[in-house]
Formats: C-alpha cells, sequence, structure tokens
C-alpha cells in the first residue's frame, strides 16, 4: 500500500436545491401537520429563550386581511374540491396576507414536506372531520387574535396565552388518540451548498420553521413595512447567487443565537421564492399552478416528474455529518484506528514568511500557521495541533474568513490546489485543482468577509487575478484579469471588508484598485503609476495596502514608514449604464513613521502598523497616533491577528492603559497574536498589557535532526545556529543554545551512550557538546575543515568519532587519557574521495570488538579505513571497492542479521539496493527499491522493542521529498513498501526514534521537522493484500501473468532448454524446469534487457552462492520464477530511454552546424574499442553486420537459424543489436 496522496475533499451537499428533486415518504392515510400546532409550539419557546433573537432574524407581522377576503379564499377553497386535506383548507381559510403571503405559506408547507426527508422528526394529522373541527377552533382563535389586537398591546398578549392553552389541549387530544403527525421541509438554500446543515427535526424550540410570526414591540405599521421591504431585498439579493452556501445563517455568531435548525423557514421559503429563474438552473415554480397537487397522490406524481429531469439528485447530508455541524468539534478526542503505515503526529517549526491567525480565544487560545505544505490548528492550552493535509506542494499563502471558520490555502508548483476548510472540524469542503494550469501556483489569496468569495493572483511571469465562487460545484473561475509586467509583482491582496466586490493588491511598486462588475463578468481595475515625482518626495517600496475605515480611500503603507492615501473615484450612480468604472489618484503621502512599515491592518476604528523595530502602532481615521506598544524590543513585525472576540468593555478589576489623546481615554483593543522575522510567536493580552512568549522556532533552514539513543529527546539543528532540545512524546520544549553569528548546524549525532552530542557546523567547526546541557565538553571546538561538515559518526564504544566535509574529506578524532581525565583529541584526516561523500559508517570487526570506519561516495568507492594502525595526521586505508558501474551510490547502513551472512546495503541512483558481504565487499544481491519519484538518499533500520522482534525488521528511508517504510528482507515486492509526501521542497534528514515508534523528518528550507507515527501492521496488511509467491511481481510487467511479455519469456526460457541440448539433435530430450546459468545472458537479452559485463558477473554470483553458507553448495542453474525475479531486479526500472541515449550524445559529442549533438563515425568506434566494458573488433563487426542486414544468423555464439544467405534478417535480432551498442555507448558515458 502506497500512501503518497492528496488528501480526498469530501463534496458534500454540492447539488443546487433548486434542482434537487422533491423525495417525500409519507404514510397512507397521514396528511402535514397543523400549522397552529407550530404557531403555539413557538410562543413557547419564545418564553424559554435564553438568548435574544436579532431583529434580522424576526419575520415581520403583516397587515390581516379584510374578512371579507377572508371569506372569497374560503369560497376559492371549496371550489377547489374536496381533495384538499385539513392543513390545505386552514391555509386557505387562515389567510391573513396578500397574494405574496400566501404563496408564501405555500412555499412554508412544501418546506415541511422536505424537511421529513432529510431527517425532521414531527406529528401528522388525519384527514377527515377531525381536522376541520380543529382548524374551525383555530379560525375562531385568530379571529379572537385580531380583535386583541386592535385593543392594545395587553390584549395581545392575553390572546396569545388563550390561543396557546386552547391549542395545548388540543395538542394533547391528539397524543391520547394515537394521532401521528410529520412534517416536511422543501429544500432550503442552506442544502444548496457544498456545505450542507444537519437534518432539520421539528422540535417545540424550532415552531419558527412552520410559518408562524414573531410579534415586534412596535406598532408602527410604516416602520414594519420598511423593515419586510429592506428583509425581501437582502433575500432577494442572497438568492441571486446560484447554489450558494447560506454562510450567515451557520456563522459562529449566529450559531450562538438559534440552531442550524431554527432558521425561519418563511424566509428560506422567501429565498426561493425570489430565486430569478435564470439563476436557478431550473424552470420557475408556478406557486399558483401547484396549489392543487397537495394531497399525497399529486405530491407523488410531482416527484416522478422531476426525477425525469435532467438534472442531478439531491445529496443527502447523513446525520452524523461534521460538515454540518455548528461547534467546535476540532480538539475532540479521536479514536479512529490509524490505517496508515506513517502518520503525521506532529509539526516542529512554522513558516514566518507567512501570517499567524488568532482563530479561537473564548476558553482556548488557538492559532493558524503553516508548516512546509501543511496547516497547522494549534491549541496553546491543550498543547495539541489538528493537520490539515492535502497540498502536494509547499503552501504559498492562506486566509480566513472574517468569523475565523473557514480556511482557504493553495500552493506553488506543478498541480497546484486550492483547498478551502472547515475549521471547526478540519475538514476540506471544497478543492480547486488546476487552479494555475499556466503558472507556478498561487502568489497571493483574499476571502471575503462572508467567506462567500475567493480571489487569488497567480505566481507568474503573467500574473493573472481570478475571482473564485468557491461555494458553487464549478472548477473554473468567475472572472479573470490578467496584469501587465510592468505592475511588478503582486504579492498581497485583500477584499474591501464592507464590499464582496472591491479588492485592492500591490507590489512593491504599484498598488491595483480592482471592482467586479458580477453582472458583466468583468474585473475592472485601476492601477495609477507611483514615482517620486508624484509627491516629489521618496516614496519607498509598497509592502501592504488596506481600504481606510471611511471607505472612500485606500492606503498603502512603505518601507520608509509612509503611508500613500489613494482616493476612490466612484462614477454617480446615474452614469451606471456608462461604461464608466471607479478609479484611485494618488492624493497624498502621510509620513507616518521613521521605521519601515511591514503590516498595515485595521480592527474597530483604528489603523494599526506593525514596522521593522517590533514596533505596534494605533491610528484613529485622521491618522493620529492613539497608542502605541514599543518597549517589548521585538524583531520586524511579520503579521498582527486580532481575536474574534471584541475587547471586554473596561471594569474595576481591568488595567487598560490610557491612549495618548487629550482626554486621556482608556485604550481599549482587543487581544493579539504577534509574529515576528525571528520565528517567534507572542500573544498580547491588551488588558494588563501583558506579553506571553507562545513558541520560537528557527528561522533558517534546518539541516540536522538526531534522536537520544534510549530516551525520547529530538535534538534540531539549524543554520541560524540553533540548537533545540524537544521531548517528542510529551511534544514539549526542553532546552536550547544559540549559537554566535556565523555558525549554522549541519550535522548533529547523538554517542551511543547517549551523553554526548557531535554537532557539525556549517564553516568546518565541529563541536562535541553535553546532551543535556548543551554546554562545550572541550575547551575549544576543532576546527580542521574550511568547509561544511555535512556527516558526524560516533564508534559503538564512543572511542572515536569521524567526520565528513563538502570537500571529499574525512576526519577521525579520537579519545586520550590526559592527566588521569578522558579528552578528546584530533588523530588524522584524508582526501578519500574524488566526488561528495554520503555516508560515513563506523561497524564492528567480526573477529573482534574494534571498531572499523568506512566511508561511501559519489565516485562509486567504498572505502575502510585501518583505524588501528593510523596515527597522528595519517589515516590508514584497509581497501576499496567500486560498487556501481553506470549508477553512483546514495547511502549505506549496515543490514540487520537476518541471514548467516553479514551484508553491506547500498542503495544507489538506479532505484536498487545492494547486499555486499561486508568482509570481501563482493555484490551478493541487487534488488528493486522503492521506487517513488526519486532514489532514496538516506536510510536507517528500525530499532526493535525485544528478542522476540529481531526475525522481523524493518527499514525507514527518505527521498527527494517522501518519508516510506519497507519490509526486511528486501526482495523487490511492490507491496512491502510505503510512502508519503513529507517535505516538498526537499528533505534534508532523517532520524528513527529509540523504540521504532516514530521517523522524524527535516525539511531543510522549509523550516520544519514532521514527526510521523510508525504503524507496522498497516504495512504487513497491505503485503498480505497483494499476494504470495510470484503473484506481486507479476503486476510489474505489461500485461501480468497471462500478458505477452510474460508468455514470451516463458517461450524463450524453454527455447533456452532447448538450445542448449542443441537444436538440431536426434538425442532424446531431457524434461527440466531448469536453465544452466550460462543460458542467463542470451534470455535476458532476447526479451529486451542488456546487461553489461559486470552485471552478468552480479548475477552469477548472486545465484551461485544463494546457498553457500547454509549448505555450502554452489548452484549452477535456475528455475523459471527464480529466473523472472533476477530479470525484474536486475533492469533498469524504467527501461532504455531515448533520453538516456540523448544523454551519452551530449557528453560525447559536439554540436554542429545544425545545433545538434553528433558523434563522428571514427570517435564512435574508438569509444566502443576504448572505453568502458570496450568491445573486441569480432564483436563490433558481428553487430554492425547484424544491424546492416549481412549476419542473419547474429552472434557466432548462437546457432545458427538460417544458413541461406542473403535471407532478411530478424528485425527483433537487429534491433537487440543496436540497444546493445547504444547500452555500451551509455557506460562509456557514464565512466
Amino acid at each position: 500500500m502506497v500512501k503518497i496522496s492528496l488528501e480526498k475533499t469530501p463534496q458534500r451537499g454540492m447539488s443546487d436545491a433548486g434542482e434537487d428533486p422533491l423525495e417525500e415518504t409519507e404514510e397512507d392515510g397521514e396528511t402535514e401537520m397543523e400549522e397552529e400546532e407550530d404557531y403555539n409550539s413557538y410562543y413557547r419557546e419564545v418564553e424559554s429563550m435564553p438568548q435574544k433573537l436579532k431583529e434580522d432574524d424576526l419575520l415581520v407581522w403583516r397587515q390581516p386581511r379584510e374578512e371579507g377576503e377572508q371569506e372569497e379564499e374560503e369560497e376559492e377553497g371549496e371550489e377547489e374540491g374536496e381533495e384538499k386535506d385539513g392543513v390545505e383548507e386552514k391555509w386557505e381559510k387562515g389567510e391573513e396576507g396578500g397574494k405574496d403571503w400566501e404563496e408564501e405559506e405555500r412555499v412554508e408547507e412544501e418546506e415541511e414536506e422536505q424537511g421529513e426527508e432529510g431527517g425532521g422528526v414531527g406529528e401528522k394529522e388525519k384527514k377527515g372531520e377531525e381536522g376541520e373541527e380543529e382548524w374551525e377552533k383555530e379560525e375562531g382563535a385568530e379571529e379572537k387574535g385580531e380583535e386583541e389586537e386592535e385593543g392594545g398591546e395587553g390584549g395581545k398578549e392575553e390572546a396569545v396565552r388563550e390561543k396557546t392553552e386552547e391549542e395545548a389541549a388540543a395538542a394533547r387530544e391528539e397524543v391520547a388518540a394515537g394521532v401521528q403527525e410529520e412534517t416536511t421541509v422543501k429544500p432550503q438554500e442552506i442544502t444548496k451548498s457544498k456545505i450542507g446543515l444537519e437534518k432539520l427535526t421539528l422540535t417545540d424550540s424550532q415552531s419558527i420553521m412552520s410559518g408562524t410570526f414573531l410579534k415586534t414591540h412596535s406598532g408602527d405599521e410604516s416602520k414594519r413595512a420598511s423593515e419586510h421591504s429592506e428583509t425581501n431585498e437582502l433575500f432577494r439579493d442572497l438568492s441571486s447567487q446560484r447554489r450558494f452556501l447560506d454562510l450567515e445563517q451557520i456563522s459562529s455568531e449566529e450559531l450562538q443565537i438559534s440552531s442550524p435548525d431554527s432558521q425561519p423557514s418563511s424566509k428560506l421559503g422567501q429565498k426561493i421564492h425570489q430565486m430569478p429563474q435564470d439563476e436557478s438552473g431550473q424552470e420557475g415554480i408556478d406557486l399558483e399552478a401547484e396549489k392543487g397537487e397537495r394531497i399525497q397522490d399529486k405530491r407523488l406524481s410531482n416527484l416522478s416528474e422531476e426525477k425525469g429531469k435532467e438534472f442531478q439528485p439531491k445529496t443527502e447530508i447523513p446525520e452524523d455529518s461534521l460538515v454540518a455541524t455548528s461547534e467546535d468539534i476540532l480538539f475532540q478526542k479521536d479514536d479512529r484506528a490509524n490505517v496508515y503505515p506513517l502518520t503525521l503526529t506532529w509539526s516542529f517549526g512554522w513558516n514566518s514568511s507567512l501570517p499567524v491567525y488568532y482563530i479561537r480565544d473564548e476558553n482556548q487560545r488557538v492559532l493558524l500557521y503553516v508548516c512546509a505544505h501543511t496547516a497547522v490548528i494549534y491549541n496553546v492550552f491543550n498543547n495539541s495541533q489538528h493537520h490539515l493535509q492535502g497540498h502536494p506542494n509547499v503552501i504559498s499563502c492562506l486566509c480566513i474568513s472574517e468569523d475565523r471558520r473557514w480556511i482557504a490555502t493553495a500552493d506553488k508548483g506543478p498541480n497546484c490546489l486550492i483547498i478551502i476548510w472547515d475549521s471547526f472540524t478540519g475538514i476540506p469542503v471544497h478543492t480547486i485543482f488546476d487552479s494555475c494550469p499556466e503558472g507556478n501556483g498561487i502568489g497571493a489569496i483574499a476571502i471575503t468577509g462572508d467567506a462567500k468569495y475567493l480571489a487569488t493572483i497567480s505566481d507568474a511571469e503573467i500574473q493573472k487575478v481570478c475571482i473564485w465562487r468557491w461555494t458553487l460545484a464549478v472548477e473554473t473561475p468567475a472572472c479573470t484579469l490578467d496584469l501587465p509586467k510592468e505592475y511588478g509583482f503582486q504579492n498581497y491582496l485583500t477584499f474591501n471588508p464592507t464590499n464582496n466586490k472591491e479588492l485592492v493588491s500591490n507590489s512593491k511598486t504599484q498598488a491595483i484598485y480592482y471592482l467586479w462588475c458580477e453582472e458583466r463578468d468583468i474585473l475592472a481595475h485601476s492601477a495609477p503609476h507611483l514615482t517620486e515625482k508624484t509627491f516629489n518626495k521618496l516614496v519607498g517600496k509598497l509592502t501592504q495596502s488596506v481600504f481606510h475605515l471611511n471607505l472612500t480611500q485606500i492606503l498603502s503603507a512603505t518601507m520608509e514608514g509612509k503611508l500613500v492615501v489613494w482616493d476612490i473615484y466612484r462614477p454617480p450612480s446615474s452614469a451606471s449604464a456608462s461604461l464608466d468604472f471607479p478609479h484611485i489618484k494618488p492624493c497624498k503621502l502621510v509620513h507616518l513613521q521613521k521605521e519601515g512599515i511591514t503590516v498595515l491592518t485595521t480592527v474597530d476604528s483604528y489603523i494599526v502598523t506593525g514596522d521593522i523595530r517590533g514596533n505596534i502602532k494605533f491610528y484613529d481615521r485622521t491618522l493620529s497616533i492613539v497608542n502605541w506598544y514599543s518597549h517589548f524590543k521585538l524583531s520586524s513585525i511579520r503579521t498582527l491577528s486580532f481575536s474574534k472576540t471584541p475587547a471586554a468593555p473596561p471594569t474595576e478589576k481591568s488595567n487598560y492603559p490610557p491612549d495618548c489623546t487629550l482626554k486621556g481615554d482608556l485604550f481599549i483593543v482587543r487581544n493579539l497574536i504577534i509574529g515576528t522575522s525571528d520565528a517567534t510567536v507572542y500573544h498580547l493580552t491588551t488588558d494588563g498589557t501583558k506579553l506571553e512568549k507562545l513558541f520560537v522556532e528557527p528561522k533558517d533552514a534546518i539541516c540536522a535532526i538526531s534522536c537520544h539513543p534510549y530516551q525520547p529527546l529530538l535534538a534540531i539543528g539549524s543554520l541560524c545556529g540553533m540548537i533545540k532540545v524537544w521531548d517528542y512524546e510529551k511534544k514539549k520544549y526542553l532546552f536550547s543554545r544559540v549559537f554566535e553569528k556565523g555558525l549554522g548546524i549541519q550535522s548533529l549525532t547523538y554517542n551511543p551512550e547517549g551523553v554526548l552530542l557531535g554537532a557539525g557546523f556549517t564553516e568546518g567547526t565541529v563541536y562535541i557538546l553535553d546532551a543535556m546541557s548543551l554546554e562545550n565538553q572541550i575547551p575549544e571546538p576543532f576546527k580542521y575543515s574550511r568547509t561544511s561538515v555535512t556527516h558526524v559518526s560516533f564508534s559503538h564504544d564512543s572511542q572515536y568519532m569521524a567526520t565528513a566535509d563538502v570537500r571529499f574529506t574525512v576526519s577521525v578524532y579520537v579519545v586520550v587519557v590526559r592527566n588521569g581525565h578522558r579528552v578528546w583529541e584530533y588523530l588524522a584526516r584524508l582526501r578519500s574521495h574524488r566526488k561528495s561523500i554520503c555516508s560515513l559508517l563506523f561497524g564492528v570487526h567480526l573477529d573482534s570488538n574494534e571498531p572499523r570506519l568506512l566511508s561511501l561516495g559519489k565516485d562509486r568507492l567504498l572505502i575502510e579505513y585501518n583505524l588501528l594502525k593510523s596515527s597522528k595526521d595519517h589515516l590508514e586505508v584497509l581497501d576499496i571497492h567500486r560498487t556501481d558501474q553506470g549508477n553512483y551510490p546514495t547511502c549505506m547502513v549496515w543490514y540487520p542479521p537476518l541471514t548467516r551472512e553479514l551484508f553491506l546495503l547500498i542503495c544507489n541512483s538506479g532505484y536498487k539496493v545492494k547486499l555486499f558481504n561486508s568482509t570481501t565487499k563482493m555484490c551478493r544481491k541487487t534488488l528493486l527499491g522503492p521506487v517513488y519519484g526519486s532514489s532514496i538518499e538516506q536510510v536507517q533500520i528500525l530499532p526493535v522493542k525485544s528478542t522476540l522482534e529481531l526475525q522481523k525488521r524493518y527499514m525507514v528511508f527518505i527521498n527527494r521529498d517522501k518519508v516510506g517504510l519497507q519490509i526486511l528482507p528486501v526482495d523487490g515486492n511492490p507491496h512491502k513498501t510505503s510512502a508519503i509526501i513529507c517535505h516538498p521542497s526537499g528533505v534534508a534528514g532523517m532520524t528513527v526514534s529509540y523504540d521504532g515508534c516514530y521517523a522524524f523528518t527535516a525539511g531543510g528550507h522549509d523550516r520544519s521537522v514532521v514527526q510521523w507515527e510508525i504503524n507496522l501492521s498497516a504495512l504487513e496488511a497491505a503485503v498480505s493484500l497483494g499476494g504470495e509467491d510470484l503473484t506481486p511481481f507479476y503486476g510489474l510487467v505489461a500485461g501480468g501473468r497471462e500478458g505477452k511479455f510474460y508468455r514470451e519469456l516463458e517461450d524463450y526460457f524453454y527455447y533456452s532448454q532447448l538450445r542448449s541440448q542443441g537444436i538440431d539433435t536426434m538425442e532424446t530430450r531431457k524434461v527440466s524446469e531448469h536453465i544452466c546459468l550460462s543460458e542467463l545472458p542470451f534470455v535476458m537479452r532476447a526479451v529486451g534487457f542488456y546487461p553489461s559485463e559486470e552485471k552478468i558477473e552480479d548475477m552469477f554470483n548472486e545465484i551461485r552462492f544463494s546457498e553457500y553458507v547454509d549448505t555450502g553448495k554452489l548452484i549452477d542453474k535456475i528455475n523459471l520464477p527464480d529466473f523472472f525475479k533476477v530479470y525484474l531486479n536486475h533492469r533498469p526500472p524504467f527501461g532504455n530511454t531515448m533520453r538516456g541515449i540523448q544523454h551519452s550524445f551530449d557528453i560525447l559529442g559536439f554540436t554542429n552546424s545544425k545545433g545538434e549533438k553528433v558523434i563522428r563515425r571514427e570517435d564512435f568506434l574508438k569509444l566502443l574499442l576504448t572505453k568502458g566494458e570496450h568491445m573486441t573488433e569480432e564483436e563490433m563487426c558481428d553487430c554492425f553486420a547484424t544491424l546492416f542486414g549481412l549476419n542473419p544468423e547474429g552472434w557466432k555464439s548462437e546457432p545458427a537459424t538460417s544458413s541461406i544467405k542473403g535471407t532478411v534478417p530478424d528485425p527483433a535480432l537487429a534491433c537487440s543489436r543496436s540497444s546493445l551498442i547504444c547500452r555500451r555507448l551509455k557506460r562509456i558515458s557514464l565512466s
């Protein structure tokens, strides 16, 4: 099982509510619930409602109809027939509004019908006289209520109470009679979005959904009419957004007032009723035409008609949907089983070039920041993290909605993504794929205050601005705009907080104002050129821009401490039909402060700046200073994020500072999070001005990590000179040390006892530190190298320490006794390699307990040193072996003792894993390693917890951007490996915990370290599912077991048996399942693999000595299954490619007049005869004779297939010769 994944984005509730067919399920003999019952339930709920509903949430009472109009409606209802049930008659007789209200009432009933499908549980009443009698009671109660209302406010309240008592009694009678009532609710605006609300359940607290009215305490009818007009206008604007997620209905603020289940259905009914036909995506529903379709038979008929339409079916959201939740359940305990071999459990570090957001602040302090390709939601009080995983590349920008619920992240790189997350649950609710196919990713992103729109700017030479309706099921932007190069690279973007159609962005030299004309699908922009001549003053480089609090201006901050004020000129409404668009002009340059401004934002009634000196200043609308924080002595401010909750009003216990105005009022502002350029994050409590340091992380690349040999400690070293030690089980920072400027940590290693920590630095210095205090253990650090120390290693007895640097030099240090004390001294150094050293490894001699030292370089040399014979300034070399012919090695490690023979495991750039005898250095096995886009760069054997696990071992590896697991022994089975992306920009290092439970990877320039929990049972399950014996290997060839290739391989194998016995022999054939080893290279070449002579010798050794350790016998034959495995493990994983051949020509050839790489004929023949595994003249002539059709028999060592001269040669044979020459040519270029 391989998990190199993009997290699948749940697509929930994608269907348009207008397109959803009605799926109604009712029992025979049941009808809809009485509205009067809901009316009564509502008033019971109002009396117990703990929170006051907002005025915007209230429906406006409409003027009741005249009594004559009610009688006309009753007559219309009688003419329509007795088909209508009791609730239908109630709707006709009890009508108290005009025609519009009649339609609203019918829509509410249909909403109740649809709500029944979504899981709403209500009550139904039976048809017949019983329903009519109850309706007469309700009608009388309503008439009585109208009379009471005319009599005054007190009469209204009395009527309500009386009516409540009467209908409560009626309800009890119905319950006693065993009448089951249900309601259904028509599809609502909320269910049209990707994030649907939970299924509605009708309870007493939800009676507002039954279409009843909320009475306001104002008796001014004109005021009520104006409020109703404003409400209709609001719904008309909302309904114009096709299939939008109604985020306002489920915003965090409104969720505190009422649950999603208690949203007024009449409001939702208005939304559906007012939705334009062309935007709803289906034909408008004629409400009047559907009046007579309310009985069950006609509803089912209507259902079948709608299902016949071409619209997609409704996406139901299960009752336990996490997306629909209104509660913050992010940090609740997750008991789900771990199903992946590697699971991210913690991220150390953060990307300090991106902002930190303050997303929770009431009973918990929760932050949002970025760590490589993962967004991290960190709970400070609980010391817990939730990871938003899904990006294949490093996250380049992020933003968050005003209510702190919706998070948008984007990345840079191939197949870039934009993902929107729900911060309440951590679920990705929408993913935009290939958001920037022409460019390199997203450079800036912004989201509107209500989270309905998203804006992005691409990271490309020609930047593109896109507006996204992310709540729709679309993958294309609503509007785009290409920016000229002259505008510079736009790296900051924000919306107008009060107008979703206005944006501003800026580069270092240019600010751009945008206006989205949605009806025209146009993104107009204004970008006046700004120079020093504009104000006759130095302006400076722009950093960030915001809309002024007065909404008529834009402010742009500069690195000179100035603000550029832009006036927004909007055309008058009378000119709206013209082609004129708003534009901006620079009106003034305000020298606000001396320090360069790095952050510019607004909060409440203040304009806030952060500068390079760590000062945070607050200004009013007139840009007059109100207060500032300058005594904290912070480094340059990178980000400011204010709490969502407004500051508490001052009390006697409050300690707000006074502002700097003449009045000296208390300076009351929200708490905030501060991020600085030195990768430090602070929390500022404004009440009392308390600054708390939350965490400090490395501000530069992290290349060195090491785990303690027997404690849960992790040491992290950064190029900024910081070493931090963590308790990785408790996720607790323990201690750190920062070295002087210029000393960057490149490598770290604990000694086997866990007492010392060796550190190699970028300028060649080597420190030996105390593992628990990080204090120096030597008087002066060793400095015998002028370049970066890339490797540090200790011997098993901690008597020796060896280092390797960038200049291919190995240095050795030894412990000696001086004056009764053990001290470290320099022994010797040797430049033993021609290319970079990729591994430095200590071992133990088999016949003694003395340490042995080996180094492996990309020059393909494995060198062992003789430590016992080495002396001061002289490092003795014991032996040198070449490990590869064409590919270069990347790493090595001691293979665990799974067999009686001790091996060195060496990985190379050709995706191969080789096992070398630790004594003779003979290559004993060549196996196919993990193939995940790049070759293995570092490996470590997973430690075991007990002796019972010694025969079941595992290997952890990293390649360019992934970390993975491999089950040992390595045999080429692809199901024995699993990998996952850990650092898209490149992995710099890897280590494993002492107990084998965790692996850690360092991301280098992404300034992060990731902790991975290892689940071996998941990997074992993948292996068992992959099959046994040869089953996993069949999938590595085209067509598998029954494919053409495998059939041909079988034919060649058995043909080789005939060949070895003689093609023309008349003797009795000896049937066998084996072929002799001498036939092995011919069968390999027949199936398209042309191994070198060295590789053929490696194959022979692998087969001959496969049983030698156990039986003492040599093997001289091979069967078909073993041959198939040898072929798969030795062949190139991607075959011979034209790219590889072209690369050889690039190295060996020259450029002709046409600009092509070519090789002269005489040079080509000379190379074949003298370089690499050079050919003899006879072999070369035989190859070219076959290619030119002069030798149809092929190699003279092969038996003739035709003795007739002039026979056309076999094209496959000629192609084989050509491929052989190309392979030879490639090996020559590599050598």
